[in-house]
C-alpha cells in the first residue's frame, strides 16, 4: 500500500507513520528525517538547507521531489510505503503523480493552537537525538542520556507560526487536490496519540 500522511506540521504524521511501518511492513520515507540526517552530517545538501529550515521555510520543490524519487526507487518500496512530509505543494503531488501512483492519502485534522504548543514544547537532546516535550519533563537535562535539551529553531513557536502561514498557502490546497481524486480520507488527530492512531488505522481499513 502506497499511503501519504497529509496535515499541517506537528499534526503526528511522523509519530503514526512509525507505527504504521511496523504494523503495515513497509517502510516509512520522511523528507523531514533524510534533510535532518545531512544537516548532522554536514553534506553539501546539508549545509544548503540549514538556513532554510532555520527560518521556517520550505525547501525548494526542486530538491525534494529528487531526493523523495531516488528514494521510492529502492527495493524495499516496491511494496508500498508511508509518505511523511511529501507532498507539500502542489508542484510536489503533480510530480509524485508521473512517476508513481498512490492508494490512499490520510489528512490528519488537528486546529493550530493543539499544533502551537505540541510543536513549541518540544525539546531535542543533541547528544542521543531524543524528542521530548516539556509536559513530561520535570527539567531541561535528557532523561536518556542526561545531556542540556536544547529548542531546536524550528520549532521556536515563532518559526511554527511562519510554517504554519506556508502549510495555510502551499500545502492545505492537496486537501482539495486529492479528494478530487478519490484518494483523501481524513483523521481526527487532535486526541491522544492511541485515539488518533487508532482514528488512522481506521480510514485505512
Amino acid at each position: 500500500m502506497k499511503i501519504v500522511l497529509l496535515g499541517a506540521p506537528g499534526c503526528g504524521k511522523g509519530t503514526h507513520a512509525q507505527r504504521l511501518t511496523t504494523e503495515l511492513g513497509i517502510p516509512h520515507v520522511s523528507t523531514g528525517d533524510i534533510f535532518r540526517q545531512n544537516l548532522k552530517e554536514q553534506t553539501e545538501l546539508g549545509k544548503q538547507i540549514a538556513g532554510i529550515l532555520a527560518k521556517g521555510d520550505l525547501v525548494s520543490d526542486e530538491i525534494t521531489v529528487a531526493i523523495v524519487r531516488d528514494r521510492l526507487s529502492r527495493d524495499d518500496c516496491k511494496n508500498g510505503y508511508i509518505l511523511d512530509g511529501f507532498p507539500r505543494s502542489l508542484v510536489q503531488a503533480e510530480a509524485l503523480e508521473s512517476f508513481d501512483k498512490l492508494d490512499v492519502v490520510v489528512n490528519i485534522d488537528v486546529d493550530y493552537d493543539t499544533i502551537i504548543k505540541r510543536i513549541s514544547g518540544r525539546r531535542f537532546c543533541p547528544k542521543c537525538s531524543g524528542t521530548f516535550h516539556v509536559s513530561h519533563l520535570t527539567s531541561d537535562t535528557c532523561p536518556v542520556c542526561g545531556d542540556t535539551l536544547i529548542i531546536r529553531s524550528d520549532d521556536r513557536e515563532e518559526a511554527v507560526r511562519n510554517r504554519l502561514e506556508v502549510y495555510e498557502s502551499t500545502t492545505k490546497p492537496l486537501i482539495d487536490f486529492y479528494r478530487q481524486r478519490g484518494l483523501l480520507k481524513t483523521a481526527k488527530g487532535d486526541g491522544t496519540v492511541e485515539e488518533n492512531y487508532a482514528n488512522i488505522l481506521k480510514v485505512l481499513k
